[in-house]
């Protein structure tokens, strides 16, 4: 199904998308990415269904937006872990898959937060609410670099937002997370190269 109207940004577009899925399972994949290879939907499904998890998510590469096939930034996740999200971290939002009973239960994108929902979310499923998740330890999607977060003031003001909902659920942070929020970044670029292949 293809349905095009307007919407009041990104993440309530998403949630008009979870307003209409109908499968166990819900991911979301941005217009100008992909997946890694044609077995990255059948993973993650094994994945979920073997070990008996909510979700499940794995790394990121994002490719040069006029040239694919050069990898700018390498998204090396890990497996979660209590107090990992009050560092800054979190799983790559487009190889993030959950089951759709958990948005039922739990709720779908805070539009309050315009650059961070994804943050805010992933945080209420995992940190908040405890859904069990498993970590796939292989790139699963290439993103064309660029998007909604350009620039250094999105930037800031998007992790000013993701601090906000940190404060919110009562999650033990400070005026710093912020900084080790976007410190925790720079592996990503220094390691790029892992993501060639």
């Amino acid at each position: 199904m293809v349905r095009s109207e307007p919407d009041q940004g990104m993440y309530d577009a998403m949630n008009k998308g979870l307003a209409l899925a109908s499968g166990d399972i819900v991911g979301f994949l941005n217009a100008d990415d992909t997946y890694a290879d044609p077995h990255v939907l059948t993973e993650i499904v094994d994945t979920i269904e073997g070990k008996n998890v909510d979700a499940a998510y794995g790394d990121l590469i994002y490719v040069d937006r006029l040239n694919a096939s050069k990898v700018v930034r390498y998204w090396k996740s890990q497996a979660y872990q209590d107090g990992l999200l009050e560092k800054g971290w979190m799983p790559a939002h487009p190889t993030f898959y959950v089951k759709r009973r958990v948005y039922e239960k739990y709720g779908g994108y805070d539009t309050v937060y315009r650059r961070q929902s994804d943050f805010e979310l992933t945080m209420r499923f995992l940190a908040v609410h405890k859904i069990k998740s498993a970590y796939i330890p292989r790139v699963l999607v290439r993103m064309r670099s660029g998007g909604a977060s350009r620039g250094l003031m999105h930037i800031l003001e998007g992790n000013l937002e993701a601090y906000r909902a940190c404060r919110k659920h009562q999650l033990p942070v400070t005026p710093f997370f912020i900084v080790r929020k976007i410190l925790s970044r720079v592996p990503q670029f220094l390691f790029r190269s892992r993501g060639a292949a």
